[in-house]
Order: C-alpha cells, then structure tokens, then sequence
C-alpha cells in the first residue's frame, strides 16, 4: 500500500543545481524516517541524506555536506533532496527510502531518478 516515487532527475552541467523530489502515499509519514541513498553503476548503493519527524534532525553524508540538502513537507507527503555544486561524481540513481518508527531499516522504497552530471 505505501508507494515512495522520485522524481526530478535529469542532466546537468558540473556546478549546476537539481532538485529531487519523493512523492509518498499509502499512509501518513509525518513520524517515519526518511532519506536518500544512491547508486553509481558498478558501484554499491550509498547513503546521501536522512531526515527524521517532521521537526527532526538531519545527516549527510561527508561527501555532500555542505552541497546537499535534505527538506521535507508533512502536510504533502514529500520529502526533497536540493542539490548544489553538483560534481561528475553525483551521477548515481537517486532513491527515496521511508522507514516506520518501529523499525530501525528503510522498509520502502522508491523506484529511483537518474541524475547525471556532465563536466
């Protein structure tokens, strides 16, 4: 019943910006964790962003603090992911993940947004 679906990927040059967007339905997400992972190709999936409660904390990876950051809309069941100073190394598929506050894993997600960076 829950559906996590991204969207706003496409092609920018290096220094460019982009902005990610994670539709979610199926239920009220106001108390789950949410974040953002992604996966180059030939590469593992790697953890980029998390936010927690609608009023929570936020976590970036080291390699996008400062450039990245991670927002998200209670009210419209959206969660976004800004994307500054964009480098080659950003080309990955970029996924949503929810977890419940009962579970300490990402139990949903989505179907991933390509995002590539050109230099």
């Amino acid at each position: 019943q829950v559906q996590l679906v991204e969207s706003g990927g496409g092609l920018v040059q290096a220094g460019g910006s982009l902005r990610l967007s994670c539709a979610a339905s199926g239920g009220t997400f106001s108390n789950y964790a949410m974040g953002w992972f992604r996966q180059a190709p030939g590469k593992e999936r790697e953890f980029v962003a998390a936010i927690r409660w609608s009023a929570g904390t936020t976590i970036y990876a080291d390699s996008v603090k400062g450039r990245f950051t991670i927002s998200r809309d209670n009210a419209l069941n959206t969660m976004y992911l800004q994307m500054n100073s964009l480098k080659p190394d950003d080309t990955a598929v970029y996924y949503c993940a929810a977890g419940p506050p009962w579970s300490t894993e990402y139990e949903y997600w989505g179907q991933g947004t390509q995002v590539t960076v050109s230099s």
